[in-house]
């Protein structure tokens, strides 16, 4: 009834009666607040709100998934995908002959993920013995990081075979590779070593790190939880081997010029000793020995005196060997000839206060006997009817006081001031050696002017017609390509048939100048020369010797000398360029002639035979020679 009653009064118009307690009804349409219409502006920017706010949706969609997905696809890949390095081989090094210097070899390397290991100490004290380490060291690099550790990279086989069979949980193999060195300490200059990431720290092995390494590869695979391989993604990148690089070096030859070096030292008591043998008519680089050396393959305890490559790298005051180039120039501006006679009398002479010595006074001399008796009065009297220029522009032309073009990490200047700040005591001290500096390396290339009738040959470590196979390399790769293409065949007309073709330089002295010299160099060696000694059994030979006091500190050591040789043969139709070295012999024989002109004469000898080149002088058995004496 209530219900009838409430419809009755809403038709008249009457409010409906509440109940007691009851609360009071609210009448919409009659509410000021709610009658109120809403703006049309509100509503539009509801509405563009709402729009604006999807696109900015739709937006960062698109910009995830269609327009910057790269990183979204990485770290998807991540999840699932594996990418496995295929390393290259490194390139092998050989002699000029094919000969094996360098090689890489298959090595295990051992592993280990420390908090899967459940060894006992029975066979931990197992393996460390067999990793060469004490146990407490084996300790320590496990507890180093629990995920993973190296325990002996690169070892033998036997060894990686008997940690296998200790079955220890948590070591592993990895099978990586070692470069070997067949000719070891012989050649251990030359050809230099790598790291045990295989890469080139000295020698060959650093200058053409870029060619030897090649270009690892790479192959992207799906693996499963367990490390299966499950499938092939993507494209294989196939690796790309390293170049093999074709040394000038001729094992052989090496070897032998090593032992000689070595047997001197030992001989007599030395500190060091060095020998460089060149082609003179190519400017290869046949052998680079020094003493002391070092086995490439095993580096513990290595010293840095072991490792100097001191043909290359060690400067020292050249002594008497600068005597032929001053002569030179003497010859060359007309100013002597070979029978000019020049009085050193009474065997001293001197300059601004300074008194320069013979070891012997000899009285006049011509200029050829200058050089035979290593005259210091006769060349400083040559020395000082020059201008500096003219000594300075020898001694740069024929590569003094800058670095050989060899492509060999550590190849050092000397030393060679401006010839303006030169004083007259020290042009006529440097006429014999004194007040510069060169390494034997420079030596031996300067002497290449006296084999090559007066052109300085363009050096490499390189064998000649290998370089095309090399691409880049050193800074000094295209400039030795370019040497060595200068190479002029019509001056091979006086060689026989089957010697190589001369690779010219720059031209420093006439023909004439240079046979001139070549024969006060033969005469150096013959009778009442100061180096009889370096004559070699069927070859004529000729060169200078070299003694100069060591410098220490300011000035100079009253008992430590270095002794060198530097010549060249055959004397008539030169081949080979051979300059040694000894350093502080320590017998009480310290003369050139005594110390270093037997190594070059055993090293001109088996380098000869070795090039196939013939006798030019009559071998007479010493047994038929002992009985024509007899008559």
């Amino acid at each position: 009834m209530s219900r009838v009653g409430d419809f009755v009064r809403r038709l008249r118009g009457k409010p409906r009666r509440q109940a007691p307690g009851a609360m009071p009804t609210v009448r919409y349409a009659t509410s000021p607040l709610l009658a109120s219409r809403t703006p049309p502006w509100r509503v539009k920017f509801l509405i563009g709100m709402i729009g604006l706010g999807f696109a900015v949706l739709i937006g960062r969609a698109a910009w995830i998934q269609i327009i910057h997905n790269d990183f979204y696809l990485k770290q998807g890949a991540s999840r699932y995908e594996r990418r496995i390095e295929l390393p290259a081989a490194r390139g092998r090094i050989t002699d000029r002959h094919g000969e094996l210097l360098a090689s890489s070899v298959p090595a295990p390397s051992l592993w280990a993920i420390p908090k899967d290991m459940d060894a006992s100490d029975a066979e931990l004290r197992k393996l460390a013995k067999l990793l060469a380490m004490p146990l407490s060291d084996l300790k320590k690099r496990l507890a180093s990081n629990p995920n993973f550790v190296w325990l002996r990279r690169q070892v033998d086989d036997d060894v990686a075979q008997q940690v296998a069979a200790l079955k220890i949980d948590g070591v592993y193999e990895l099978r990586e590779s070692k470069r070997q060195y067949p000719e070891g300490e012989a050649a251990a200059h030359v050809v230099g070593f790598t790291n045990i990431e295989d890469q080139g720290q000295e020698g060959i092995e650093l200058a053409y790190q870029k060619q030897l390494a090649g270009h690892d590869g790479v192959r992207h695979v799906i693996k499963d939880r367990l490390g299966r391989v499950v499938e092939s993604v993507g494209d294989l990148v196939p690796a790309e081997d390293g170049q093999p690089v074709n040394l000038s070096i001729d094992a052989k030859i090496q070897f032998y010029a090593y032992q000689c070096i070595r047997d001197a030292v030992a001989e007599h008591k030395a500190k060091a000793g060095s020998v460089v043998v060149l082609d003179a008519l190519t400017g290869e680089v046949l052998a680079l020995a020094n003493v002391p050396s070092y086995t490439p393959a095993d580096r513990r305890n290595l010293t840095g005196a072991q490792l100097r490559n001191r043909a290359l790298t060690d400067t020292f005051e050249p002594g008497s060997t600068m005597k032929p180039l001053v002569v030179s120039i003497a010859l060359e501006t007309g100013r002597v000839k070979p029978s000019t006679i020049i009085s050193t009398a009474p065997g001293r002479l001197t300059v601004d206060g300074s008194t320069i010595t013979d070891s012997h006074p000899h009285g006049d001399l011509t200029v050829e006997e200058v050089i035979q008796k290593s005259s210091n009065v006769g060349t400083a009297k040559l020395a000082l009817q020059m201008q500096p220029r003219e000594m300075w522009d020898m001694f740069t032309a024929v590569g003094l006081g800058q670095k050989p073009q060899l492509g060999f990490p550590g190849v050092v200047t000397g030393r060679l001031r401006p010839y303006k700040s030169w004083r007259r005591i020290e042009q006529v001290t440097m006429s014999y050696g004194y007040g510069l500096s060169a390494s034997l390396f420079q030596l031996a290339q300067a002497y290449t002017i006296f084999a090559t009738d007066g052109t300085l040959t363009p050096v490499t470590m390189l064998k000649r017609g290998g370089l095309e196979e090399l691409d880049g390399g050193s800074p000094n790769v295209k400039a030795t390509k370019a040497a060595l293409r200068a190479a002029e065949s019509g001056e091979a007309n006086r060689y026989a048939a089957g010697d190589p073709v001369p690779v010219l330089g720059h031209r420093v002295i006439s023909p004439e100048t240079a046979r001139a010299v070549r024969k006060m160099l033969s005469m150096v060696t013959g009778p009442g020369g100061t180096a009889p000694k370096a004559q070699a059994v069927g070859y004529s030979v000729g060169g200078k010797t070299g003694t100069a006091h060591k410098q220490e500190g300011r000035g100079y050591s009253g008992n430590k000398y270095r002794a060198w040789f530097v010549g060249i043969a055959p004397i008539n139709k030169p081949r080979i360029v051979v300059a040694v070295m000894v350093d502080e012999p320590g017998n009480g024989v310290y003369y050139g002639g005594e110390v270093a002109a037997p190594v070059f004469s055993k090293v001109v000898q088996q380098t000869l035979n070795r090039l196939g080149v013939l006798p030019d002088l009559a071998v007479q058995p010493k047994i038929v020679q002992a009985e024509l004496e007899s008559f």
